[in-house]
């Protein structure tokens, strides 16, 4: 297999190099749980003003609580699909009526016309999604996030609209975070000053499962030297894991039924799996090493090589299963690149922009590359909230919370898709449509008995070719269309559902 040939097309095929530059050039949404970030002006007051609101926590306070009951997690699902299912069904019954008129009556409406329909389902579905979301938060954070950061699969409308639930979210006050830090890492002599010179209590960032405080050690451990000190939320891996554990449970019954796009349920039991590694940053750590050892020796492992980014390195002797100390990077998250180049008074759509964004698509391309394709161990979890354009001008990668490691084989079937997308001819040419469609099912994907021939090549290009502007056997590419290739997968392979993202 030709590395170099399969790594560019993993990437490039996802997104092409006009996509990677303007990821840089816009400001794109996130969808991270635990992101090292600056928080705007506006949140950065937000946060402020909650840290000062708060009373002084003792690390002896600080409790765990255990996961949620039946009956809450059961509460919780289904507030949510009480939701999720009529905005789903609504798609399906808006299509089913126009199909009718077009068939009975002879109306037949106009491009506009049928996008303007579209459109307001579309802004009514994201705000009443978006609303409820904010009711609940938990897991359904995470929900939002993902929805946010799949502009490939979701309408502006829906990740316009739950773009806000990447920012920062309710911080827990500064005391209760050192009291974190001092139930977990501290030794039974040692104050929190013996170990950090100094601590900003106002976070770097703060998300769903954990935030980010700036801290500098102290010459015990290795200091002076600026480290960055993710912290988890005290009550949240009982309340994120009981609510994903009961939508699996649930989208497990909506199987098979008209109104649900794909099979949730494999989407949630995959997401379950990586969930829980989130919660341990002792196999976050493991995970830095593990991919930095990957990205910093040649393929054989006998000689160093120049890593193709950035990426932080937990301090030995200061991690734990909640509290994660690492490097500081300097930088904006991609996700901000756009409005800090405004500051600078750097035009976003200059050529030195332009230039930058090709250096963001090489480095990526390296590093996913390299650890998707030889060691089948990646960082699951590339979204602009965890890319960094660092100060120097480097690339950046943080948050190695979400990772996955793929079989051999379904490392060589994936490079096999990738090289065959790229060396089509055209979207709807027969022979490459039928290797696509193959190698799609070699990967272990299942359609539907009654399904168009070309129904496993428009799945693997809806997957895995962000260029493509039509998918063969007429489908459409978005994934809440009545129309889309997903209505035709009966099963899909859980080890790559993070592949797909």
């Amino acid at each position: 297999m030709n590395f170099l040939a399969a790594a560019t097309l993993l990437v490039a095929s996802i997104k092409t190099e006009h996509v990677a530059v303007q990821a840089f050039s816009q400001t794109v949404s996130s969808s991270s749980s635990n992101r090292v970030r600056f928080p705007s002006s506006q949140s950065r007051t937000f946060l402020e003003s909650s840290v000062k609101a708060v009373e002084e926590v003792t690390a002896a306070s600080v409790e765990f609580p255990p996961p949620l009951s039946k009956v809450d997690r059961l509460k919780r699902a289904a507030t949510f699909w009480s939701t999720a299912v009529p905005i789903i069904s609504s798609y399906y019954g808006k299509f089913a009526e126009m199909s009718l008129r077009e068939k009975l009556l002879g109306e037949k409406m106009t491009e506009e016309d049928i996008e303007s329909i579209w459109d307001t389902l579309h802004s009514d579905g994201a705000t009443k999604l978006a609303d409820k979301i904010a009711s609940l938060k938990g897991f359904y954070v995470k929900t939002a996030q993902i929805i946010s950061s799949r502009q490939d699969l979701f309408p502006s409308q829906y990740t316009d609209a739950l773009s806000g639930f990447t920012d920062s979210l309710d911080p827990m006050p500064a005391s209760l975070a050192k009291a974190v830090v001092e139930q977990e890492l501290l030794n039974r002599d040692e104050t929190f000053d013996d170990v950090f010179l100094e601590f900003d209590e106002i976070p770097l960032g703060s998300a769903s499962i954990a935030q980010v405080h700036r801290a500098v050690l102290s010459e015990k451990y290795g200091g002076p030297r600026e480290v960055a000190i993710k912290i988890q939320r005290p009550s949240i891996e009982s309340k994120l894991m009981g609510d994903v554990a009961n939508l699996k449970s649930i989208a497990k019954t909506l199987r098979g039924v008209d109104a649900m796009p794909l099979d949730y349920y494999t989407v949630f039991a995959e997401l379950e799996n990586s969930l829980a590694d989130e919660f341990d940053f002792v196999a976050e750590a493991v995970a830095m090493d593990r991919i930095y050892n990957t990205l910093s020796r040649s393929r054989d492992g006998s000689t160093p090589v120049e890593l193709p980014l950035v990426m932080p390195r937990p301090v030995s002797g200061l991690v734990s299963k909640r509290v994660l100390v690492m490097d500081y990077l300097k930088g904006v998250p991609l996700s901000r690149a756009r409005e800090e180049m405004i500051k600078k008074g750097i035009d976003p759509e200059s050529p030195e922009a332009k230039l930058f964004g090709r250096k963001l698509l090489k480095s990526l391309t390296a590093a996913f590359g390299r650890t998707i394709l030889e060691s089948g161990f990646f960082h699951a979890d590339p979204h602009p909230g965890n890319i960094f354009v660092l100060e120097d001008g480097n690339i950046g990668l943080i948050d190695f919370g979400q990772v996955k490691q793929i079989s051999g084989r379904n490392r060589e079937t994936l490079a096999k898709v990738m090289i065959a997308l790229d060396d089509r001819k055209s979207d709807d040419h027969p022979e490459d449509l039928e290797k696509i469609g193959n190698l799609a099912l070699e990967l272990g994907v299942e359609l539907n008995e009654d399904c168009q021939d070309e129904a496993p090549a428009a799945v693997a290009m809806w997957l895995f070719d962000g260029s493509v502007e039509k998918l063969p056997g007429g489908y459409d590419k978005g994934e809440l269309s009545p129309n889309s290739p997903v209505k035709e997968l009966k099963s899909f392979p859980q080890d790559l559902v993070l592949v797909g993202r």
